[in-house]
C-alpha cells in the first residue's frame, strides 16, 4: 500500500474512533441529563394536571352554591315552622342540603355522607352541616336564611337605607392534591399533607 494511502487510512480510522467516542460521550451525557430532569418533568406534569383538577372542583362548587342559594331563597318564610324528619330541621334547610348532595353525586364527587347528615343550629337563622364520610377532611355546608345587606335606592325610592334579606350558602370541600405523591422525586425525604379546603359562597335575595 502506498505511503500516502496508508497515511489516509490511518487518519480515517482514527477519525472514526474519535467520532465514535464523541457520540458515545454525548449519548451518555444526554442520558444523565434526562435522568436528572425526568423527576422534575414528572412533578411539573402532575402539578399542572392537579391544579387543573382543583380549578374544576372550584368551578363545580361555585355552581352548587349558586343553585343551593337560589333554592333556599325561593322557600317561603312560613317554612321556618316546618321540620323534616330525615334531617330533623326545617324543610328549606333540608332542601338546600339535598340540592348540594344531588349535584355532588351528579358530578361524580364524594358527598362525604352529606345525604344523611343533620345540621347544627348556630343562631340567627344559620344552620351548618359538618360531615366527613369517606372524604379526606370535613365537608361543611353553611346555610344562612337571614343574611342581610343594606343599600341606597335610586329615585324615587331614596328614602334612606334599604335592607335586603337574602340566603347565603357557603360550601367548603376538601381536595387531596396528587402532586404530593411525587414530591419525593424532586426533594427526597420531603412530605406534603396534600389536603386543602376549597370554599365557594353564593348569595341570593329572598323571594318571600
Amino acid at each position: 500500500m502506498p505511503a500516502r494511502l496508508s497515511h489516509r487510512f490511518r487518519l480515517s480510522r482514527a477519525a472514526r474512533r474519535l467520532k465514535s467516542r464523541v457520540f458515545s460521550e454525548s449519548g451518555g451525557s444526554q442520558l444523565v441529563e434526562f435522568a436528572v430532569s425526568l423527576p422534575l418533568l414528572v412533578f411539573l406534569t402532575v402539578g399542572i394536571f392537579d391544579f387543573g383538577s382543583a380549578y374544576t372542583v372550584k368551578e363545580k362548587l361555585a355552581g352548587m352554591a349558586q343553585e343551593a342559594a337560589r333554592i333556599g331563597a325561593a322557600q317561603p318564610e312560613g317554612d321556618l315552622s316546618y321540620t323534616s324528619g330525615d334531617c330533623t330541621q326545617l324543610v328549606a334547610v333540608c332542601a338546600v342540603r339535598d340540592v348540594v348532595d344531588h349535584h355532588l353525586v351528579s358530578a361524580h364527587m364524594d358527598d362525604c355522607g352529606l345525604s344523611g347528615a343533620a345540621p347544627a343550629y348556630a343562631g340567627n337563622l344559620t344552620w351548618t352541616f359538618t360531615t366527613q364520610g369517606g372524604c379526606p377532611a370535613n365537608l361543611v355546608l353553611t346555610i344562612n336564611r337571614g343574611f342581610t345587606s343594606t343599600t341606597n335606592l335610586a329615585n324615587p325610592f331614596n328614602t334612606g337605607r334599604y335592607t335586603i334579606e337574602m340566603t347565603k350558602v357557603t360550601l367548603s370541600y376538601s381536595y387531596r392534591w396528587q402532586f404530593g405523591k411525587v414530591v419525593g422525586l424532586v426533594s427526597p425525604g420531603s412530605t406534603f399533607a396534600g389536603v386543602s379546603q376549597i370554599t365557594s359562597t353564593a348569595v341570593m335575595q329572598n323571594l318571600y
